[in-house]
């Protein structure tokens, strides 16, 4: 078994134990040594962001002092919900290693089914309403920022 993964599912052991959240663990490894590792703590932080993966990621982040991760990889126990995957894409990390996949997650409960169809446009969320408002101050915004002359681009 690779070592790394078997710290993601170490970590997710530390995470089921303790009520910390589903079971889920990641470690971010750069050069072949571990900047981060961490479980899933929704419940105890109360946090619904609070995934093995994003903690992972804002961990190691902190510890580089930059966002930009793509010099690293994540290992993590299970394949990345919609909002891990994204977390992973804007830290430009360019390798995820995952054991159990959507599918074995979904049959345990945790079933990320309606977010990849909506992404794909096939259904709307009845429960989620999006309301386009202001947009003529918002874009005000924007422009400040694109004409912003010391800003950095992530």
């Amino acid at each position: 078994m690779n070592t790394f993964m078997q710290m993601a599912i170490d970590e997710a052991r530390h995470g089921i134990k303790h009520n910390h959240g589903g079971p889920f663990g990641a470690i971010v490894v750069k050069d072949g040594k571990v900047l981060s590792k961490t479980h899933n703590e929704v419940l105890k932080n109360n946090d619904p962001t609070a995934h093995a993966e994003v903690l992972a990621i804002r961990q190691a982040s902190e510890i580089l002092e930059r966002f930009d991760l793509s010099d690293c990889e994540i290992y993590t126990s299970s394949e990345p919900c919609p909002m891990c995957l994204a977390a992973i894409y804007w830290a430009r990390i360019k390798t995820v290693y995952y054991g159990s996949n959507k599918i074995d997650v979904a049959s345990i409960g945790f079933d990320d089914s309606l977010f990849y169809r909506y992404i794909r446009g096939e259904t709307q969320d009845q429960g989620l309403k999006l309301v386009n408002t202001d947009r003529d101050e918002c874009l005000k915004l924007l422009r400040e920022w694109s004409e912003k002359s010391d800003k950095q681009m992530y």
